[in-house]
């Protein structure tokens, strides 16, 4: 469902899949089937990743220190570029359109980057941790990006997915292709698909 560039998420799916066998079998998948996510898988990943597990207290999915998720997450696919707002359990469009092959040229051309039907951007604003943190915000950003991208990569496993984290890319230009807000820095890319 879509309101005025919302789309609303249906919830997480409950998967049994012992975490030890995500564990086991996580491995960096580089080569994807030309398949898209469903709407589920993708509202499923993103969920893992950043999600409101503890609605009284608004915590997520992800440790942050001092619980103040300085941390934003794009779904980058064919249709365009939307952001994870946790707290609806939603995406808002932030650009329409297929940037994948310019976001693939801004992380260095790796070709995974264009041929997966999707990838997640972990996006941070250090100045949200800092205010508390000071000089450790960026290790306390840096720690929590690696809890997050963990959670989404073994969230992966267990729908049957597979991703690679990737970490050359140049800033800027990936800044640019996605149209972000100044104060968010590009973390990471975690590009996401079905095995081939």
């Amino acid at each position: 469902m879509s309101i005025m560039g919302i789309i609303l998420l249906p919830p997480p799916l409950e998967i049994d899949f012992p975490l030890s066998r995500a564990i086991r079998e996580r491995r960096s998948i580089r080569s994807f089937k030309e398949d898209t996510l469903t709407l589920e898988e993708m509202a499923t990943l993103l969920w893992a990743g950043q999600g409101i597990t503890d609605e009284r207290r608004k915590l997520r999915a992800s440790p942050s220190a001092g619980a103040l998720y300085p941390l934003t997450l794009y779904l980058v696919n064919h249709s365009g570029v939307f952001r994870y707002l946790p707290e609806k359990h939603a995406l808002e469009t932030v650009k329409r359109g297929d940037v994948r092959y310019k976001l693939c040229l801004a992380a260095l051309g790796q070709p995974w980057v264009r041929e997966a039907p999707c990838t997640i951007v972990i996006a941070g604003d250090v100045n949200i941790t800092a205010k508390r943190y000071g000089d450790r915000a960026w290790r306390y950003v840096w720690i929590e990006v690696g809890h997050t991208a963990q959670n989404i990569l073994l969230q992966a496993v267990a729908l049957g997915l597979g991703g690679v984290p990737v970490g050359a890319f140049y800033d800027e230009k990936v800044h640019e292709v996605l149209n972000l807000p100044p104060n968010e820095d590009v973390l990471y890319l975690i590009p996401i698909g079905r095995p081939r």
